[in-house]
């Protein structure tokens, strides 16, 4: 059976006999990525095609190729697209039996095992655009010419099904919007993003580094990123210390029956690095902290007097992810959660709400973030036979985030259905310079652990009760929090934050002494300063500072010399003139404290 897309329907998918939803703009991507393998067909008649999804701002089309792509490919692979939008054929949907399937696309391997992996009961249906037919649910722009404008962008590897295993292809990246000023936005987006990539800038700055002899994933903080974690560190411990926090550290390491307790071990074993066997005991590389806390709690009984019990630390935890998913310090194997949890009476659920979005926006405000959102995932009241606990205790943990949040005027979204099957929980999204959202930080209701591990409190009439049990990491891990801090100040740390904090810059040779005597007086009072002896010119060593991001450039010459002061440059080119030493000390300082 052969229809033509009517225009009205075409953001209707067929998916087992089941109608589904595609944006208008995902739709069109996806057409997008049809026109542009249809294209990269006509160069290469033997290719083999996997599949062409579209992703947020674009589309990609996997491809087993005779040679590999490169960006020289590109310009051709654009100029037959553009034929084929200009042809404006339609996008014919066309209902296959199995064995017609299977038949038409008999020397394309990937397709038949897609086919062959469909259930009996599914609908398996082609869409045609001019010569080109792919196995696909759609849905689809009505002709080829309702695309857009097109930009191909990268060729990355793939492997087929995500499968290190498995044969690997070659991934053409590229986007479509509706219109050229809406493409080149994006592409302007695309540029800054990249100048503001953490990679980039962790390099150019000597930030951090990870080697394959270390291994995939697993991060070294080299002196200057390290003083940067180091400082947020130190910020994050005095904050909770305020906020009533107790510190404790815990091994990285635990026996397996303490995750097979917890439930991680038969929920998350696909993420955990395997057993290692220690005098017939096997050991796990632990992938959460709430275990080890836990046990912390339990090591005393409490009474309700001394809830609630907030226990924190800065826990570094081990997650086996894929290679090919590994991403400079946003995707890491081994990272370190600004982790803790909250033992409380179920009546104190709200008020230890309140202050965890409290320290939130002191710690947000404090590294300058002011774009972000909340959301509040909760169980689905229609089918609650995947959630543990009772209506009454869901009842009351939904209402102490709800209450919390409305006792600061915070607006928030809901999101019905999209609760862990252990609670409800409060995720914070911040927007970046660029409109981009990061996941920064979880905050999440427990109704589950406090009961596998049997937890228990004295209550006033000496009975023993079941605490409450609350997740909270406000800025997630350090590492990807620093990720996102990185690309969000483009390497221009707020003061209180830079690894070098000023760097002194003598004028001649014979100005090194004094600037030492500057560098000197300035470390006294804590200040992290640098001197720049080398040889080059005092404009060479101004502009590479700024392109250091430093926020304070100090020029020191006979003048500044014979009057104990220093000539201030900015990171932003702002010239301060000559300050006396003092004054030096209190602007660095004022920012310092303003977290600047």
């Amino acid at each position: 059976m052969s229809t033509q897309v009517e225009p009205g329907a075409e953001n209707q998918a067929f998916h087992g006999g089941e109608m589904v939803q595609m944006s208008p703009l995902d739709q069109m991507r996806h057409s997008a990525a049809h026109i542009m393998a249809a294209a990269v067909l006509e160069m290469f008649p033997d290719a083999r095609f996997a599949y062409g999804p579209p992703i947020e701002n674009g589309y990609y089309y996997d491809f087993e190729l005779p040679r590999s792509l490169t960006p020289e490919d590109f310009a051709e692979i654009e100029e037959r697209m553009a034929r084929l939008m200009k042809a404006d054929d339609p996008f014919v949907r066309e209902e296959l039996s199995r064995e017609q399937a299977l038949k038409l696309f008999a020397d394309q391997p990937y397709k038949v095992e897609t086919i062959n992996d469909l259930p009996e009961s599914a609908t398996i249906s082609t869409y045609q655009v001019g010569q080109f037919t792919d196995l696909c649910r759609g849905p689809h722009v009505p002709s080829s010419g309702g695309v857009g404008r097109v930009k191909l962008l990268s060729v990355a590897a793939a492997y087929w099904k995500g499968d290190e295993k498995r044969q690997q292809l070659q991934r053409l990246y590229a986007t479509a919007w509706p219109t050229q000023q809406e493409l080149d936005d994006y592409l302007w987006r695309l540029e800054e993003a990249k100048k503001r990539d953490h990679r980039r800038i962790g390099r150019d700055q000597g930030l951090f580094m990870t080697s394959e002899q270390v291994g995939g994933g697993l991060v070294i903080w080299l002196p200057k990123g390290a003083t940067i974690r180091r400082e947020l560190e130190n910020f994050i411990v005095r904050a909770e210390a305020r906020a009533g926090y107790q510190h404790v550290y815990s091994p990285h390491i635990a026996k397996i029956d303490l995750y097979k307790t917890s439930g991680h071990w038969q929920h998350y074993r696909d993420s955990m690095y395997a057993p290692i066997k220690i005098d017939e005991e096997e050991y796990i590389l632990r992938p959460m902290n709430c275990p080890h806390h836990i046990i912390a709690y339990k090591h005393d009984l409490h009474s309700y007097r001394e809830l609630p019990l907030r226990l924190a630390e800065l826990g570094t935890v081990y997650r086996y992810e894929k290679s090919g998913e590994l991403t400079g310090m946003s995707r890491v194997r081994g990272f370190t959660i600004n982790d803790a949890h909250i033992f409380c009476r179920p009546d104190q659920l709200r008020d230890e709400f309140v202050r965890v979005v409290e320290l939130i926006q002191e710690l947000y405000q404090a590294v300058g973030f002011r774009d972000y959102v909340y959301r509040v995932s909760l169980r689905d009241p229609a089918d609650t036979e995947k959630y543990v606990g009772g209506d009454e205790m869901w009842a009351v943990a939904e209402d102490a985030i709800r209450d919390a949040l409305d006792s600061i005027d915070a607006e928030y979204e809901e999101a019905v259905g999209e609760a862990a099957f252990y609670g409800p929980k409060l995720d914070i999204m911040v927007r970046d310079v660029l409109g981009r959202e990061f996941a920064a930080s979880t905050n999440q209701v427990d109704l589950y652990l406090p009961e596998r591990f049997d937890l228990e409190y004295v209550d006033a009439d000496g009975s023993r009760q079941r605490p409450a049990m609350i997740h909270r990491a406000p800025i997630g891990s350090l590492e990807r929090f620093f990720a996102f801090l990185t690309e969000q100040h483009a390497g221009a740390f707020p003061v209180w934050l830079s690894p070098v904090q000023a760097v002194v810059i003598p004028i001649a040779d014979r100005h090194a002494a004094y600037a030492e005597t500057v560098a000197a007086t300035l470390r006294a009072e804590n200040l992290r300063v640098e001197v720049d002896i080398r040889s080059e010119r005092m404009q060479h060593k101004i502009r590479d500072a700024q392109m250091q991001k430093t926020p304070y450039m100090l020029v020191v010459g006979d003048r500044e010399a014979e009057a104990g002061a220093a000539a201030v440059r900015l990171r932003d080119g702002t010239d301060l003139k000559a300050q006396p030493l003092d004054e030096v000390i209190r602007l660095i300082g004022t920012d310092i404290r303003e977290h600047r």
